[in-house]
């Protein structure tokens, strides 16, 4: 029960450090969020705990929120934004990738306690980085290109819930799909991988249900003026 509680706090922490930074600094601090979840959630991912019954990575929270921020950019300031943050965050998460497994390359003088530690973090092999970056990409554009077909279908601030959910709820689907399959085809049995990729989209799923009434309060934030 624990965990679950401490999942619940997690992600109300996610969404309340959006919308302050949103509130400090307007587009800036969105466009800062977006290297934050995918740096962040590359390092929670190889962390799994027992959420519901089921095991879990605890980077789909932190992961998941950059869907909103990219929903509040398209609504806010539109496409172009919202892609600028894609281009960010899949330009962070081939940097980091890079640069840490470059760090591990120099050899390490005999008082040195972290190597170890962080080849087992940042060492990422070539398939799970590929796999990252392939689902990262494909389903953040798809989101940005849903949000703005659901917003001319069903425009107006009643609809907001709509294209939200709309967008972010298949974007996460084909993201979960996507990245399951080129990091572990082969390597799991067909019925694990579905296992896994069923378990990690409903905790995704979640995540996009429940940040609905924070993308209204940005909006508002928006419209009042008091957005940086």
């Amino acid at each position: 029960m624990l965990n679950e509680v401490l999942w619940f706090a997690m992600m109300a922490v996610n969404f309340g450090a959006i919308l302050l930074a949103y509130r400090l600094f307007g587009k800036t601090g969105l466009f800062v969020w977006i290297p934050i979840a995918v740096i962040v959630a590359n390092m929670q991912v190889l962390k799994t705990v027992e959420l519901f019954g089921f095991t879990n990575t605890l980077g789909n929270i932190v992961y998941a929120s950059s869907f909103l921020v990219t929903d509040i950019l398209s609504e806010n300031y539109g496409k172009k934004e919202a892609r600028k943050a894609v281009y960010i965050g899949f330009f962070a998460l081939i940097m980091l990738t890079v640069l840490m497994n470059l760090a591990l390359v120099f050899i390490p003088s005999p008082e040195d306690f972290s190597q170890e530690s962080l080849a087992a973090i940042f060492r990422i092999m070539p398939r799970i980085a590929l796999a990252s970056l392939a689902a990262f990409w494909v389903s953040q554009t798809h989101d940005v290109w849903a949000y703005h077909f659901w917003m001319r279908k069903y425009p107006g601030v009643q609809f907001l819930w709509l294209r939200n959910n709309a967008s972010t709820m298949v974007s996460q689907a084909i993201d979960s799909a996507l990245f399951t399959l080129v990091a572990f085809w082969g390597v799991f049995p067909g019925t694990v991988l579905m296992e896994i990729m069923i378990t990690t989209y409903v905790m995704k799923w979640i995540v996009a249900a429940l940040d609905t009434p924070f993308i209204y309060i940005a909006k508002k934030i928006k419209a009042s003026g008091r957005a940086g």
